[in-house]
């Protein structure tokens, strides 16, 4: 329920209707009648707001890179206190991300398949998501006080990643156990073992 004063900008409304769509439909495959017909909205006031269907794109994206990232860190962190348990946490945050009903895999690892071309902003978007996660993994292992901090955090995304796209091609949520297991045995060779350091 929206609270009193708070108002859903045509803008939003737009964005909202389109990224649903984008996930479970595809880019391409999602025309903009489609996206009018889901936001109540007219095309007149679409492109008053967006120029065209990439500008669309582009801000639907950047809607939900900030949207997804702050609440899959919340959950990580609401979920374990000390850095290493929230590097392992991660894997469980992911599991439930793999078990929603509305799961069709990661919107921007599907949005660069779609759009192959290098060098687009469409491309540094989805390169931007992924790296501010990466960066995210990172800080928890310098806290950690792993012996190869960088090393570690880009080990743990490819396995994040991996887990991401098996469970969605093979529809097997359990990736993300699988990935913990391997991530576990990643963690403990990293770790300075000095007191109070998990």
């Amino acid at each position: 329920m929206k609270q009193k004063g708070l108002r859903t900008t045509k803008r939003e409304q737009l964005i909202q209707a389109a990224l649903p769509l984008f996930a479970k439909n595809g880019i391409h495959a999602t025309g903009i009648d489609t996206i009018v017909e889901h936001s109540g909205v007219t095309k007149k006031t679409l492109y008053a707001h967006f120029r065209s269907k990439e500008e669309l794109v582009l801000a639907a994206l950047r809607h939900y890179d900030g949207q997804f990232r702050n609440s899959f860190m919340r959950q990580v962190e609401r979920k374990a206190r000390t850095p290493k348990t929230r590097l392992l946490a991660i894997f469980d945050v992911a599991e439930t991300w793999f078990s929603q009903q509305s799961f069709y895999g990661c919107l921007f690892i599907n949005a660069v398949g779609e759009h192959s071309a290098p060098d687009t902003s469409l491309r540094y978007v989805c390169s931007d998501f992924k790296r501010m996660m990466t960066e995210f993994i990172f800080e928890l292992c310098i806290k950690m006080k792993a012996r190869n901090p960088q090393q570690l955090a880009e080990e743990l995304a490819i396995l994040l990643e991996g887990a991401i796209v098996t469970a969605q091609v093979s529809q097997k949520p359990n990736a993300a156990k699988i990935a913990k297991r391997a991530a576990s045995v990643l963690i403990e060779k990293q770790r300075s073992h000095e007191p109070h350091q998990e």
